[in-house]
């Protein structure tokens, strides 16, 4: 299959079903905390999307512009919002076992890490916080795209798992893009900003790019981090791993790197503790 094939595969991203309650919760009172529905929906990468979607779409005067949750919820109305929850709350029940081969609460908890050492990483190299954020949380939605459009994509997993640090270079040698690709692509039909876009491309291989994009670089160390914990590699391997190449071109070390983890993993899995933004 195609890449732009794929993309035009209808994909209806899972939400995190404890979250949709909080938020049912919230929305449902006399005066709804705004800053905690940001809160809640920062930690969903299904519903994250949806109100970027909305608010970049060409009908606001801000269109590909909004880089994070609290800018869309800026531009957005409640009442919006309610019906997005509503939608998410209706598909979830469907959706939540129909992503073949990945364990969705090990995939949210994965994307918030990545999304956190995102914002943390380009908070050191002064680039743009929010989008780096929101980079992080949506990375890897494109290998939930792709999962349910293309079965080969699924039995990839014998030779390397879903979260593995040579996942993209295997899908790419594969199929001749990876979840990467996928993920820009949605970004692009989203009418995400650019910046983010370039990011979410080339995030596998910063310097594949004509112009170097430093948020690239920025998720690529996230993503790293992300899965070398989830793989819970050795000290030895994590230098062995590192990627000095885009690190050192950002400046940075891996000792900066790894400094910049969440401090509580389990804190993170939905179902045990609202997780913090």
């Amino acid at each position: 299959m195609k890449l732009d094939e794929l993309l035009s595969t209808p994909f209806v991203m899972p939400s995190i079903p404890r979250v949709v309650a909080l938020l049912f919760s919230e929305l449902g009172r006399a005066e709804p905390d705004l800053r905690r529905i940001d809160q809640l929906i920062s930690t969903d990468p299904a519903l994250a999307t949806r109100v970027l979607q909305a608010a970049n779409a060409s009908v606001f005067s801000l269109s590909g512009q909004l880089h994070s949750v609290t800018e869309a919820l800026a531009v957005l109305r409640l009442a919006q919002v309610q019906a997005m929850v509503t939608a998410a709350a209706a598909a979830s029940g469907a959706s939540f076992k129909a992503v073949p081969g990945i364990r969705l609460p090990q995939f949210w908890a994965y994307s918030l890490d990545a999304a956190k050492v995102s914002r943390s990483l380009a908070g050191l190299v002064k680039q743009n916080q929010q989008a780096a954020f929101t980079c992080g949380l949506i990375h890897a939605v494109g290998e939930l795209a792709l999962r349910i459009a293309l079965p080969k994509a699924v039995a990839l997993d014998s030779v390397v798992a879903p979260l593995d640090l040579k996942r993209a270079r295997t899908e790419r040698r594969t199929f001749g893009y990876c979840y990467a690709h996928v993920s820009a692509g949605l970004a692009r039909q989203w009418h995400f900003p650019q910046i983010m876009v370039d990011a979410l491309e080339y995030q596998h291989a910063p310097f594949d790019n004509d112009v170097y994009e430093p948020l690239a670089g920025v998720i690529h160390l996230a993503v790293w981090r992300a899965r070398a914990r989830q793989a819970g590699l050795s000290a030895n391997a994590l230098t062995v791993t590192f990627p000095s190449t885009v690190a050192e071109v950002l400046g940075l070390d891996i000792d900066l790197v790894l400094q910049q983890d969440p401090i509580d993993w389990s804190a993170q899995v939905p179902g045990t503790s609202f997780p913090k933004v």
